[in-house]
């Protein structure tokens, strides 16, 4: 029964994730944390913190843990084809659709209004994330110098998602 919860629950998310995985933690969190009560949200928080530090989509990597974390190894399974089914399917009819229709102007004044859209969700799970990540003045250091970091400099995110794992060992250890 989980499995099948697993599936249809990312299956829904996959469908409305339009933009991408980060428009996803939104919806993730309202249906795995506040409705089906499956993660905490300190928990969630540990899986985006994992799923950004793996190879591969977001979105992919995240579905992959939650369902890894609930069900084990066909949690993840479930999970995770439940995710990519709709990028399957989409795909395949926006590419047939789009070659006929990309110049019509019903289609370009609908991606007009979805381009905003999607910039409000990701900024919404942004405030989401900060709200629970961000709750003392350290990592409010290492969020504002990560962000320094990113902007200011051409380093890889990876070194400074490494930089900042090694800040908050020395800040948290030492």
């Amino acid at each position: 029964m989980m499995l099948l919860q697993l599936y249809f629950a990312f299956l829904k998310m996959g469908f409305f994730s339009i933009g991408g995985g980060y428009v996803m933690l939104s919806l993730i969190e309202r249906e795995i944390i506040t409705k089906r009560g499956w993660l905490s949200l300190s928990e969630f928080v540990d899986v985006l913190a994992i799923s950004e530090m793996t190879p591969g989509p977001f979105a992919i990597n995240s579905a992959t843990f939650i369902g890894y974390r609930l069900a084990g190894f066909w949690g993840s399974l479930a999970a995770t084809v439940g995710v990519i089914t709709p990028s399957i399917i989409l795909v395949l009819l926006a590419a047939t659709l789009l070659k006929r229709f990309y110049q019509n102007q019903w289609v370009q004044a609908a991606f007009t209004g979805l381009r905003p859209a999607v910039i409000s969700l990701i900024a919404g799970a942004a405030i989401l994330v900060i709200r629970t990540a961000i709750s003392d003045l350290t990592s409010v250091a290492i969020a504002l110098g990560t962000f320094a970091l990113l902007v200011l400099t051409r380093l890889h995110p990876i070194l400074i998602l490494a930089l900042s794992a090694l800040a908050g060992i020395i800040i948290n250890l030492f």
